[in-house]
C-alpha cells in the first residue's frame, strides 16, 4: 500500500487515538441516603422549625405601652363614647385636663340648649358621680330635636365616665343613665290617618 507524502516529502504522523477509561467520561451523580419515612418527616419538621431572631424585650414593652396610651386633641387624653336618642347623635369627648365645663357644637351647651329644662339633662351624670367641676366635656351633635339630642348628650357622658372609671358603672345604671331609650314615634300606615288612628267609620 502507498502512504501519503506531505509537500516535504515526510510521511505524516499518525494523530494517537484517545483511550477513554471506563468512568472517566461519565457525570457520576452524588447519591443520596434514602432515610425512613419517619425520620424524613422528623429532618422537615426541624427545618421549618427553625428558631426566630427573638425580639428584645424593651420593643415588647414599647409596642404594650403604645396600645395603653389614649388618643389625644391638642396635647390632652381624652375618653371617647358615642350616645344616642330617637335619631339623635351624640359624639363625647371627655378630658381632665383643661378648662372644665361643656361644649355642644363649638357652643357652651347653656347657649346651645338655652331652655334650663334642656340644659340640666347633660349635668345629671356628672352631678351624679360628683365630678361636675372636674371634666372637661365636648360633643358634636347631629340628627333629632333639641331634647332628643340632650338626652344623646347624658347618654354618651355616661359611657364616657363609665370607661374612665369602671365604679362609676353601678351607680349610673341603678339611675338609669347608661340604658339606650329606644322608644321612637312610630310609622304610618297606609289605609289609615296615622300610625294606629283608622278613619272615622260610617254607617251609611
Amino acid at each position: 500500500m502507498l502512504c501519503e507524502v506531505d509537500i516535504l516529502g515526510m510521511p505524516p504522523k499518525a494523530k494517537p487515538k484517545a483511550i477513554k477509561e471506563k468512568g472517566q467520561g461519565k457525570k457520576v451523580k452524588p447519591v443520596k441516603k434514602k432515610l425512613p419515612k419517619k425520620e424524613e418527616k422528623a429532618a422537615v419538621v426541624k427545618k421549618e422549625a427553625a428558631p426566630e431572631t427573638l425580639k428584645p424585650a424593651t420593643e415588647e414593652i414599647k409596642v404594650k405601652a403604645a396600645e395603653k396610651t389614649l388618643p389625644e386633641e391638642n396635647g390632652g387624653r381624652y375618653w371617647e363614647a358615642v350616645g344616642r336618642r330617637k335619631t339623635a347623635v351624640a359624639r363625647v369627648r371627655l378630658f381632665t385636663r383643661g378648662e372644665k365645663g361643656i361644649w355642644v357644637n363649638g357652643k357652651e351647651y347653656q347657649a346651645y340648649f338655652q331652655y334650663p329644662g334642656l340644659f340640666l339633662i347633660p349635668e345629671d351624670p356628672l352631678k351624679k358621680m360628683k365630678s361636675f367641676e372636674r371634666f372637661r366635656v365636648t360633643a358634636h351633635i347631629y340628627g333629632g330635636g333639641k331634647h332628643a339630642q340632650a338626652e344623646a348628650l347624658r347618654h354618651g357622658i355616661s359611657r364616657a365616665l363609665v370607661k374612665f372609671n369602671q365604679d362609676f358603672r353601678k351607680r349610673l345604671k341603678r339611675a338609669g343613665f347608661l340604658t339606650r331609650d329606644s322608644r321612637m314615634k312610630e310609622r304610618k300606615k297606609f289605609g289609615l290617618k296615622g300610625a294606629r288612628r283608622a278613619p272615622q267609620w260610617q254607617k251609611r
